[in-house]
């Protein structure tokens, strides 16, 4: 599987060469470098570590582990055949090609606290002045269990968790800008690091 660190750089329209205009999200990519090379006969599995950034602070056991290269953000990809890559390789946009299918994970927008309506699409009560349940989740539970039963839909935290968009397609790669551009969304905020990773 081929798959690189790349940061959000915010949407755009794009004219296709059959002349559709769509809807698209610019990812930059900077500088990947390979950290660590793994394979089935030491770790029991086939996966490289790239890494990203420069490191303003870094703990002992991270020195250690990246020796005499730098980076601030690791990310771990399975890989069929480690033996094509070793430790120090840089990896670009030229990875990928138009045309190519991939999967783009990264942690979505917080949005905070949020309630029933907003975070799982619930219907609001009746909006006249003689009713008093207009935005309320309503009941969350039966009499006869005198208990809340878990996976309750109900309030609380919304956003912030790591999500994986699939089947996008990559319609424009920029080797000069480094960089490519993907049909629709992919999760996070500009300026996010989102991992970019071709389908096998």
């Amino acid at each position: 599987m081929i798959g690189i660190i790349a940061k959000k750089s915010g949407m755009s329209q794009l004219v296709l060469e059959n002349g559709d205009i769509v809807g698209a999200t610019w990812l930059t990519v900077q500088p990947n470098v390979v950290v660590q090379v793994k394979t089935p006969a030491k770790e029991g599995y086939s996966a490289i570590q790239l890494g990203v950034g420069v490191a303003k602070k870094s703990t002992r056991s991270r020195q250690g582990h990246l020796k005499n290269l730098d980076a601030k953000t690791l990310r771990e990809i399975r890989v069929e055949d480690p033996s094509q890559y070793t430790r120090g390789d840089k990896l670009d946009a030229t990875q990928f090609a138009v045309g190519d299918q991939v999967m783009v994970t990264a942690v979505s927008k917080g949005k905070g606290f949020a309630g029933t309506i907003k975070r799982h699409n619930f219907k609001s009560g009746p909006g006249g002045h003689g009713h008093d349940h207009h935005r309320q989740p309503g009941s969350i539970g039966a009499m006869g269990i005198a208990r809340v039963l878990p996976g309750r839909r109900m309030s609380g935290h919304m956003g912030a968790k790591q999500i994986t968009t699939k089947n996008l397609k990559v319609v424009l790669v920029d080797a000069i800008e480094q960089r490519i551009a993907v049909r629709g969304a992919v999760p996070g905020g500009n300026r996010s690091l989102v991992l970019v990773k071709k389908h096998a």
